[in-house]
C-alpha cells in the first residue's frame, strides 16, 4: 500500500529518492519522508503531511544532501496521516532509520518490550517498533546493521516490506521482504531500491525481486541476498521491457486518461504472438500444467479483488460458453473463510494487476496447499504471483499508475478470453474454423476501441448533465453484468458519487424502490446479431430499460451500433461498435470509464489518486 525507494551510488540522492516517489504516489499519498546521510555521517529526515508536494516544499526551504537514503510515500494504516507518523522512523539513538510498507501484527508487544528496555516512542505507527527493535540489537549486542535487522525481522509478525539505513555504516542500505514487494534495480556503480518498478525505469532495466523471507545488503559495488537464516540466495536477475516513457503522462492530464487511451496497444500486445491467423490455434507461454492435466480437470475456481475480481466474472461466462467446464468466482479476500472445496482436479485461477494483492497470494497459497494447480493472469513479471503459480498468463498493458485500473481490466479479460479459447481447443469443445473466426474478431477489436476513443464529444456533454448527481445505478444481464459492476465502481472510485451494479433481472427484487426522476440508470444492452442467446438477452434487457422510464428514471445506455429499439426509448445513448458477445465488455466499458472519469473532473476530484485509496493492496 506504501511505496518504498531507496539509492545508494555516487549521484545526488535527495533528486533521486523525490522522483521515484512521484512515481509511486499512487501506491499512497496521505504523507511522506526521506532520509539520507551526507559524506561527514551525517543523518538528515525529511518529512511532510499530505501530498509530494508538500515534502519538496520542506526541502525547498530547508535543503539536505546525500549519496544514499531512503524515501516513503504513505498510505496510512497505523496511527493517522500526519507529519510525526510519516515515514521514515529513528530508533532511539537516532542512528537507524526505517522506511515500511506493510502491516506489523505483534507490535503493541514488541513496543512493550522495547520500552521496558527504555525506548521512548514519539509516534503512534508500528515502524517506529522496527525501527527500534533494529537500534536495540544493533546497539546492546554490538551487532552491524545487517545482522541486527536479520535479528529483529524474526520477531516480527505480519506483512512487511523495509529498507533499512545506518548513519554509522556508509553507503549500504539493507532490504527485507515478508509478503510485501521489494525489487532492486541493478546500475553500474549505483543500486536502486523500491515496490514497484516505474521509479527505477529510467535508470535500469535490470531487476532483482526479493523472495518471501529474503533480505539484501546493497552497497555501491554489489548486491548480497540471503534469507533470513543468513543462507545465501541467487536470485534471478530480470530485464524488464516495459518503456520508460510509458510511465509517464504523455501530454494527457491524468495517467487514467492516458491508461484509458493505451487500451487499443494493451490488447495487441497481450494478443500478439499468442493467436494465429491462419489456423485459429492459442499458443500460451511455457507453464508446468500439462495439456493433459487441462484435459482433465472438472472444475475452475478463479479469486481475485476489485476490478479483477470483475475480469474474473467476465472471465467465468467466456470460459463455461466456450470450454463447458464450470467455473466459480471468489473474492480473494473471503476465499480462505469459507472452507472451500478444492482438490487435484481443479484449477484454481488468480487474477491480479500487480502480481502483489496479499489476499489474492494468500488465495492461492490455499488452493496450493490443497493439491491445486495454479493459474495466474498477472501484469508483471516476476512478481510473487507470478513466481509461485504453475503458469502465468502475462498481460503486456505496461505500467498502470492511476489508481483506477482500465488497461489492466481489458488485457486481463482478453487473457481470459484467450485462455477460454485454449480451453475449448484442448476440450475438442471447438473447431479451429470455428477458433478463426474467434481469432478474427479478436484481431478487431484494438480498431474498434480506437473507434469509440475518436468520438468521445458526446460522453464529456454527458458528463456536463451527471456530475451533480448524488447516486447512479448501472444494470447488464449476463455477460454485461460484469461491465456493470466495474462501470460502478470507476464511478464510486474516483468521483466519489454513490453508484451500484445489478443484475438487470434483480429489478423486481429491491432496486426498483431506487428508480425516481433523479436518478440516472446506466444500463447496458449490446448484442451480437445472429447470436439467439445474445439475441434473448437483449430483449429482456430492453424490458428493463421500458421498465425503468415507467418510473422516471433517467435511462442511460450503452447499445450495439444501429440499434434503433432500445435507443427510441432512451434518453442517451452510448453507441459500441459490434463484436462477438463474450467479448463485447472489452468494448462496452471503455466509454464507462471516460464517463467516470469525465465526471470526477468535472467534479474537481483527484482522479488519479482518489482518496482513502491506493494502487496495490499488499496488505490485508
Amino acid at each position: 500500500m506504501c511505496g518504498i525507494v531507496g539509492y545508494v551510488g555516487d549521484k545526488q540522492v535527495v533528486p533521486l529518492l523525490l522522483e521515484g516517489l512521484r512515481k509511486l504516489e499512487y501506491r499512497g499519498y496521505d504523507s511522506a519522508g526521506i532520509a539520507v546521510v551526507d559524506d561527514k555521517g551525517n543523518l538528515w529526515i525529511r518529512r511532510a503531511e499530505g501530498k509530494l508536494r508538500n515534502l519538496e516544499e520542506a526541502i525547498r526551504l530547508n535543503p539536505i544532501e546525500g549519496n544514499y537514503g531512503i524515501g516513503h510515500t504513505r498510505w496510512a494504516t497505523h496511527g493517522r496521516p500526519t507529519e510525526e507518523n510519516a515515514h521514515p522512523h529513528r530508533d532511539q539513538s537516532g542512528r537507524v532509520v526505517v522506511v515500511h510498507n506493510g502491516i506489523i501484527e505483534n507490535y503493541m508487544q514488541l513496543k512493550e518490550k522495547l520500552i521496558e528496555a527504555g525506548s521512548e516512542f514519539k509516534t503512534e505507527t508500528d515502524t517506529e517498533v522496527i525501527a527500534h527493535l533494529i537500534g536495540y540489537y544493533k546497539n546492546s549486542d554490538g551487532l552491524c546493521l545487517e545482522e541486527a535487522v536479520r535479528k529483529a525481522v524474526k520477531e516480527l509478525k505480519g506483512i512487511f516490506a523495509l529498507a533499512i539505513i545506518s548513519a554509522d555504516e556508509p553507503d549500504t542500505i539493507v532490504a527485507v521482504r515478508e509478503g510485501a514487494p521489494v525489487v532492486i534495480g541493478l546500475g553500474d556503480g549505483e543500486f536502486f531500491v523500491a515496490s514497484d518498478i516505474p521509479p527505477i525505469l529510467q535508470h535500469t532495466r535490470d531487476v532483482l525481486y526479493l523472495g518471501e523471507r529474503e533480505l539484501a545488503v546493497i552497497t555501491k559495488d554489489s548486491v548480497k541476498v540471503t534469507d533470513f537464516d543468513g543462507n545465501p540466495v541467487e536470485p534471478k536477475r530480470q530485464r524488464i521491457n516495459w518503456d520508460p516513457i510509458a510511465a509517464e503522462k504523455g501530454g494527457f492530464k491524468h495517467f487514467m486518461l492516458k491508461e484509458i487511451y493505451e487500451q487499443p496497444r494493451a490488447v495487441r500486445d497481450t494478443v500478439s504472438g499468442r493467436i494465429s491467423l491462419d489456423t485459429g490455434k492459442i499458443y500460451l507461454d511455457p507453464m508446468d500444467i500439462t495439456e493433459e492435466e487441462f484435459r482433465n480437470f472438472t472444475s475452475i475456481k478463479i479469486a481475485a479483488c476489485g476490478t479483477s475480481w470483475h475480469a474474473a466474472l467476465a472471465g467465468k461466462y467466456m470460459i463455461e460458453a466456450l470450454a463447458r467446464i464450470p467455473v466459480e468466482v471468489d473474492y480473494a479476500s473471503e476465499f480462505r473463510y469459507r472452507n472451500p472445496v478444492l482438490d487435484e482436479k481443479t484449477l484454481m485461477m488468480v487474477i491480479s494487476q500487480s502480481g502483489e494483492t496479499a489476499d489474492t497470494i494468500a488465495a492461492m497459497r490455499e488452493a496450493k496447499n490443497a493439491g491445486c494447480r495454479c493459474l495466474a493472469i498477472c501484469n508483471v513479471q516476476g512478481s510473487m504471483i507470478d513466481r509461485e503459480s504453475d503458469g502465468t498468463i502475462l498481460t503486456h498493458a505496461g505500467p498502470e499508475i492511476g489508481v483506477a485500473s482500465t488497461k489492466a481490466f481489458t488485457a486481463q479479460m482478453i487473457a481470459l478470453y484467450l485462455f477460454a479459447l485454449y480451453l475449448a481447443e484442448l476440450r475438442g469443445k471447438i473447431s479451429l474454423e470455428d477458433s478463426k473466426i474467434h481469432a478474427q474478431k479478436i484481431a478487431e477489436l484494438p480498431l474498434k476501441i480506437e473507434h469509440i476513443l475518436n468520438d468521445v464529444d458526446s460522453i464529456e456533454e454527458l458528463s456536463k448533465e451527471f456530475f451533480r448527481s448524488q447516486d447512479f445505478l448501472y444494470l447488464g444481464r449476463g455477460i454485461n453484468f460484469p461491465v456493470a459492476l466495474e462501470g460502478a465502481l470507476k464511478l464510486k472510485e474516483i468521483s466519489y458519487i454513490h453508484a451500484e451494479g445489478y443484475p438487470a433481472g434483480e429489478m423486481k427484487h429491491g432496486p426498483n424502490a431506487l428508480i425516481d426522476e433523479k436518478l440516472p440508470v446506466v444500463i447496458i444492452n449490446t448484442k451480437e446479431r445472429g447470436n439467439p442467446a445474445s439475441e434473448l438477452r437483449y430483449e429482456k434487457t430492453h424490458s428493463n430499460i421500458v421498465e425503468v422510464k415507467a418510473r422516471d428514471g433517467i435511462v442511460i445506455s450503452v447499445l450495439t451500433e444501429g440499434d434503433d429499439m432500445s435507443a427510441k426509448v432512451s434518453d442517451y445513448v452510448i453507441e459500441i461498435p459490434e463484436t462477438a458477445d463474450l467479448l463485447s465488455p472489452i468494448l462496452s466499458i471503455v466509454p464507462l470509464q471516460l464517463l467516470a472519469y469525465h465526471i470526477a473532473v468535472r467534479r474537481g476530484c483527484d482522479v488519479d489518486q482518489p482518496r482513502n485509496l491506493a494502487k496495490s493492496v499488499t496488505v490485508e
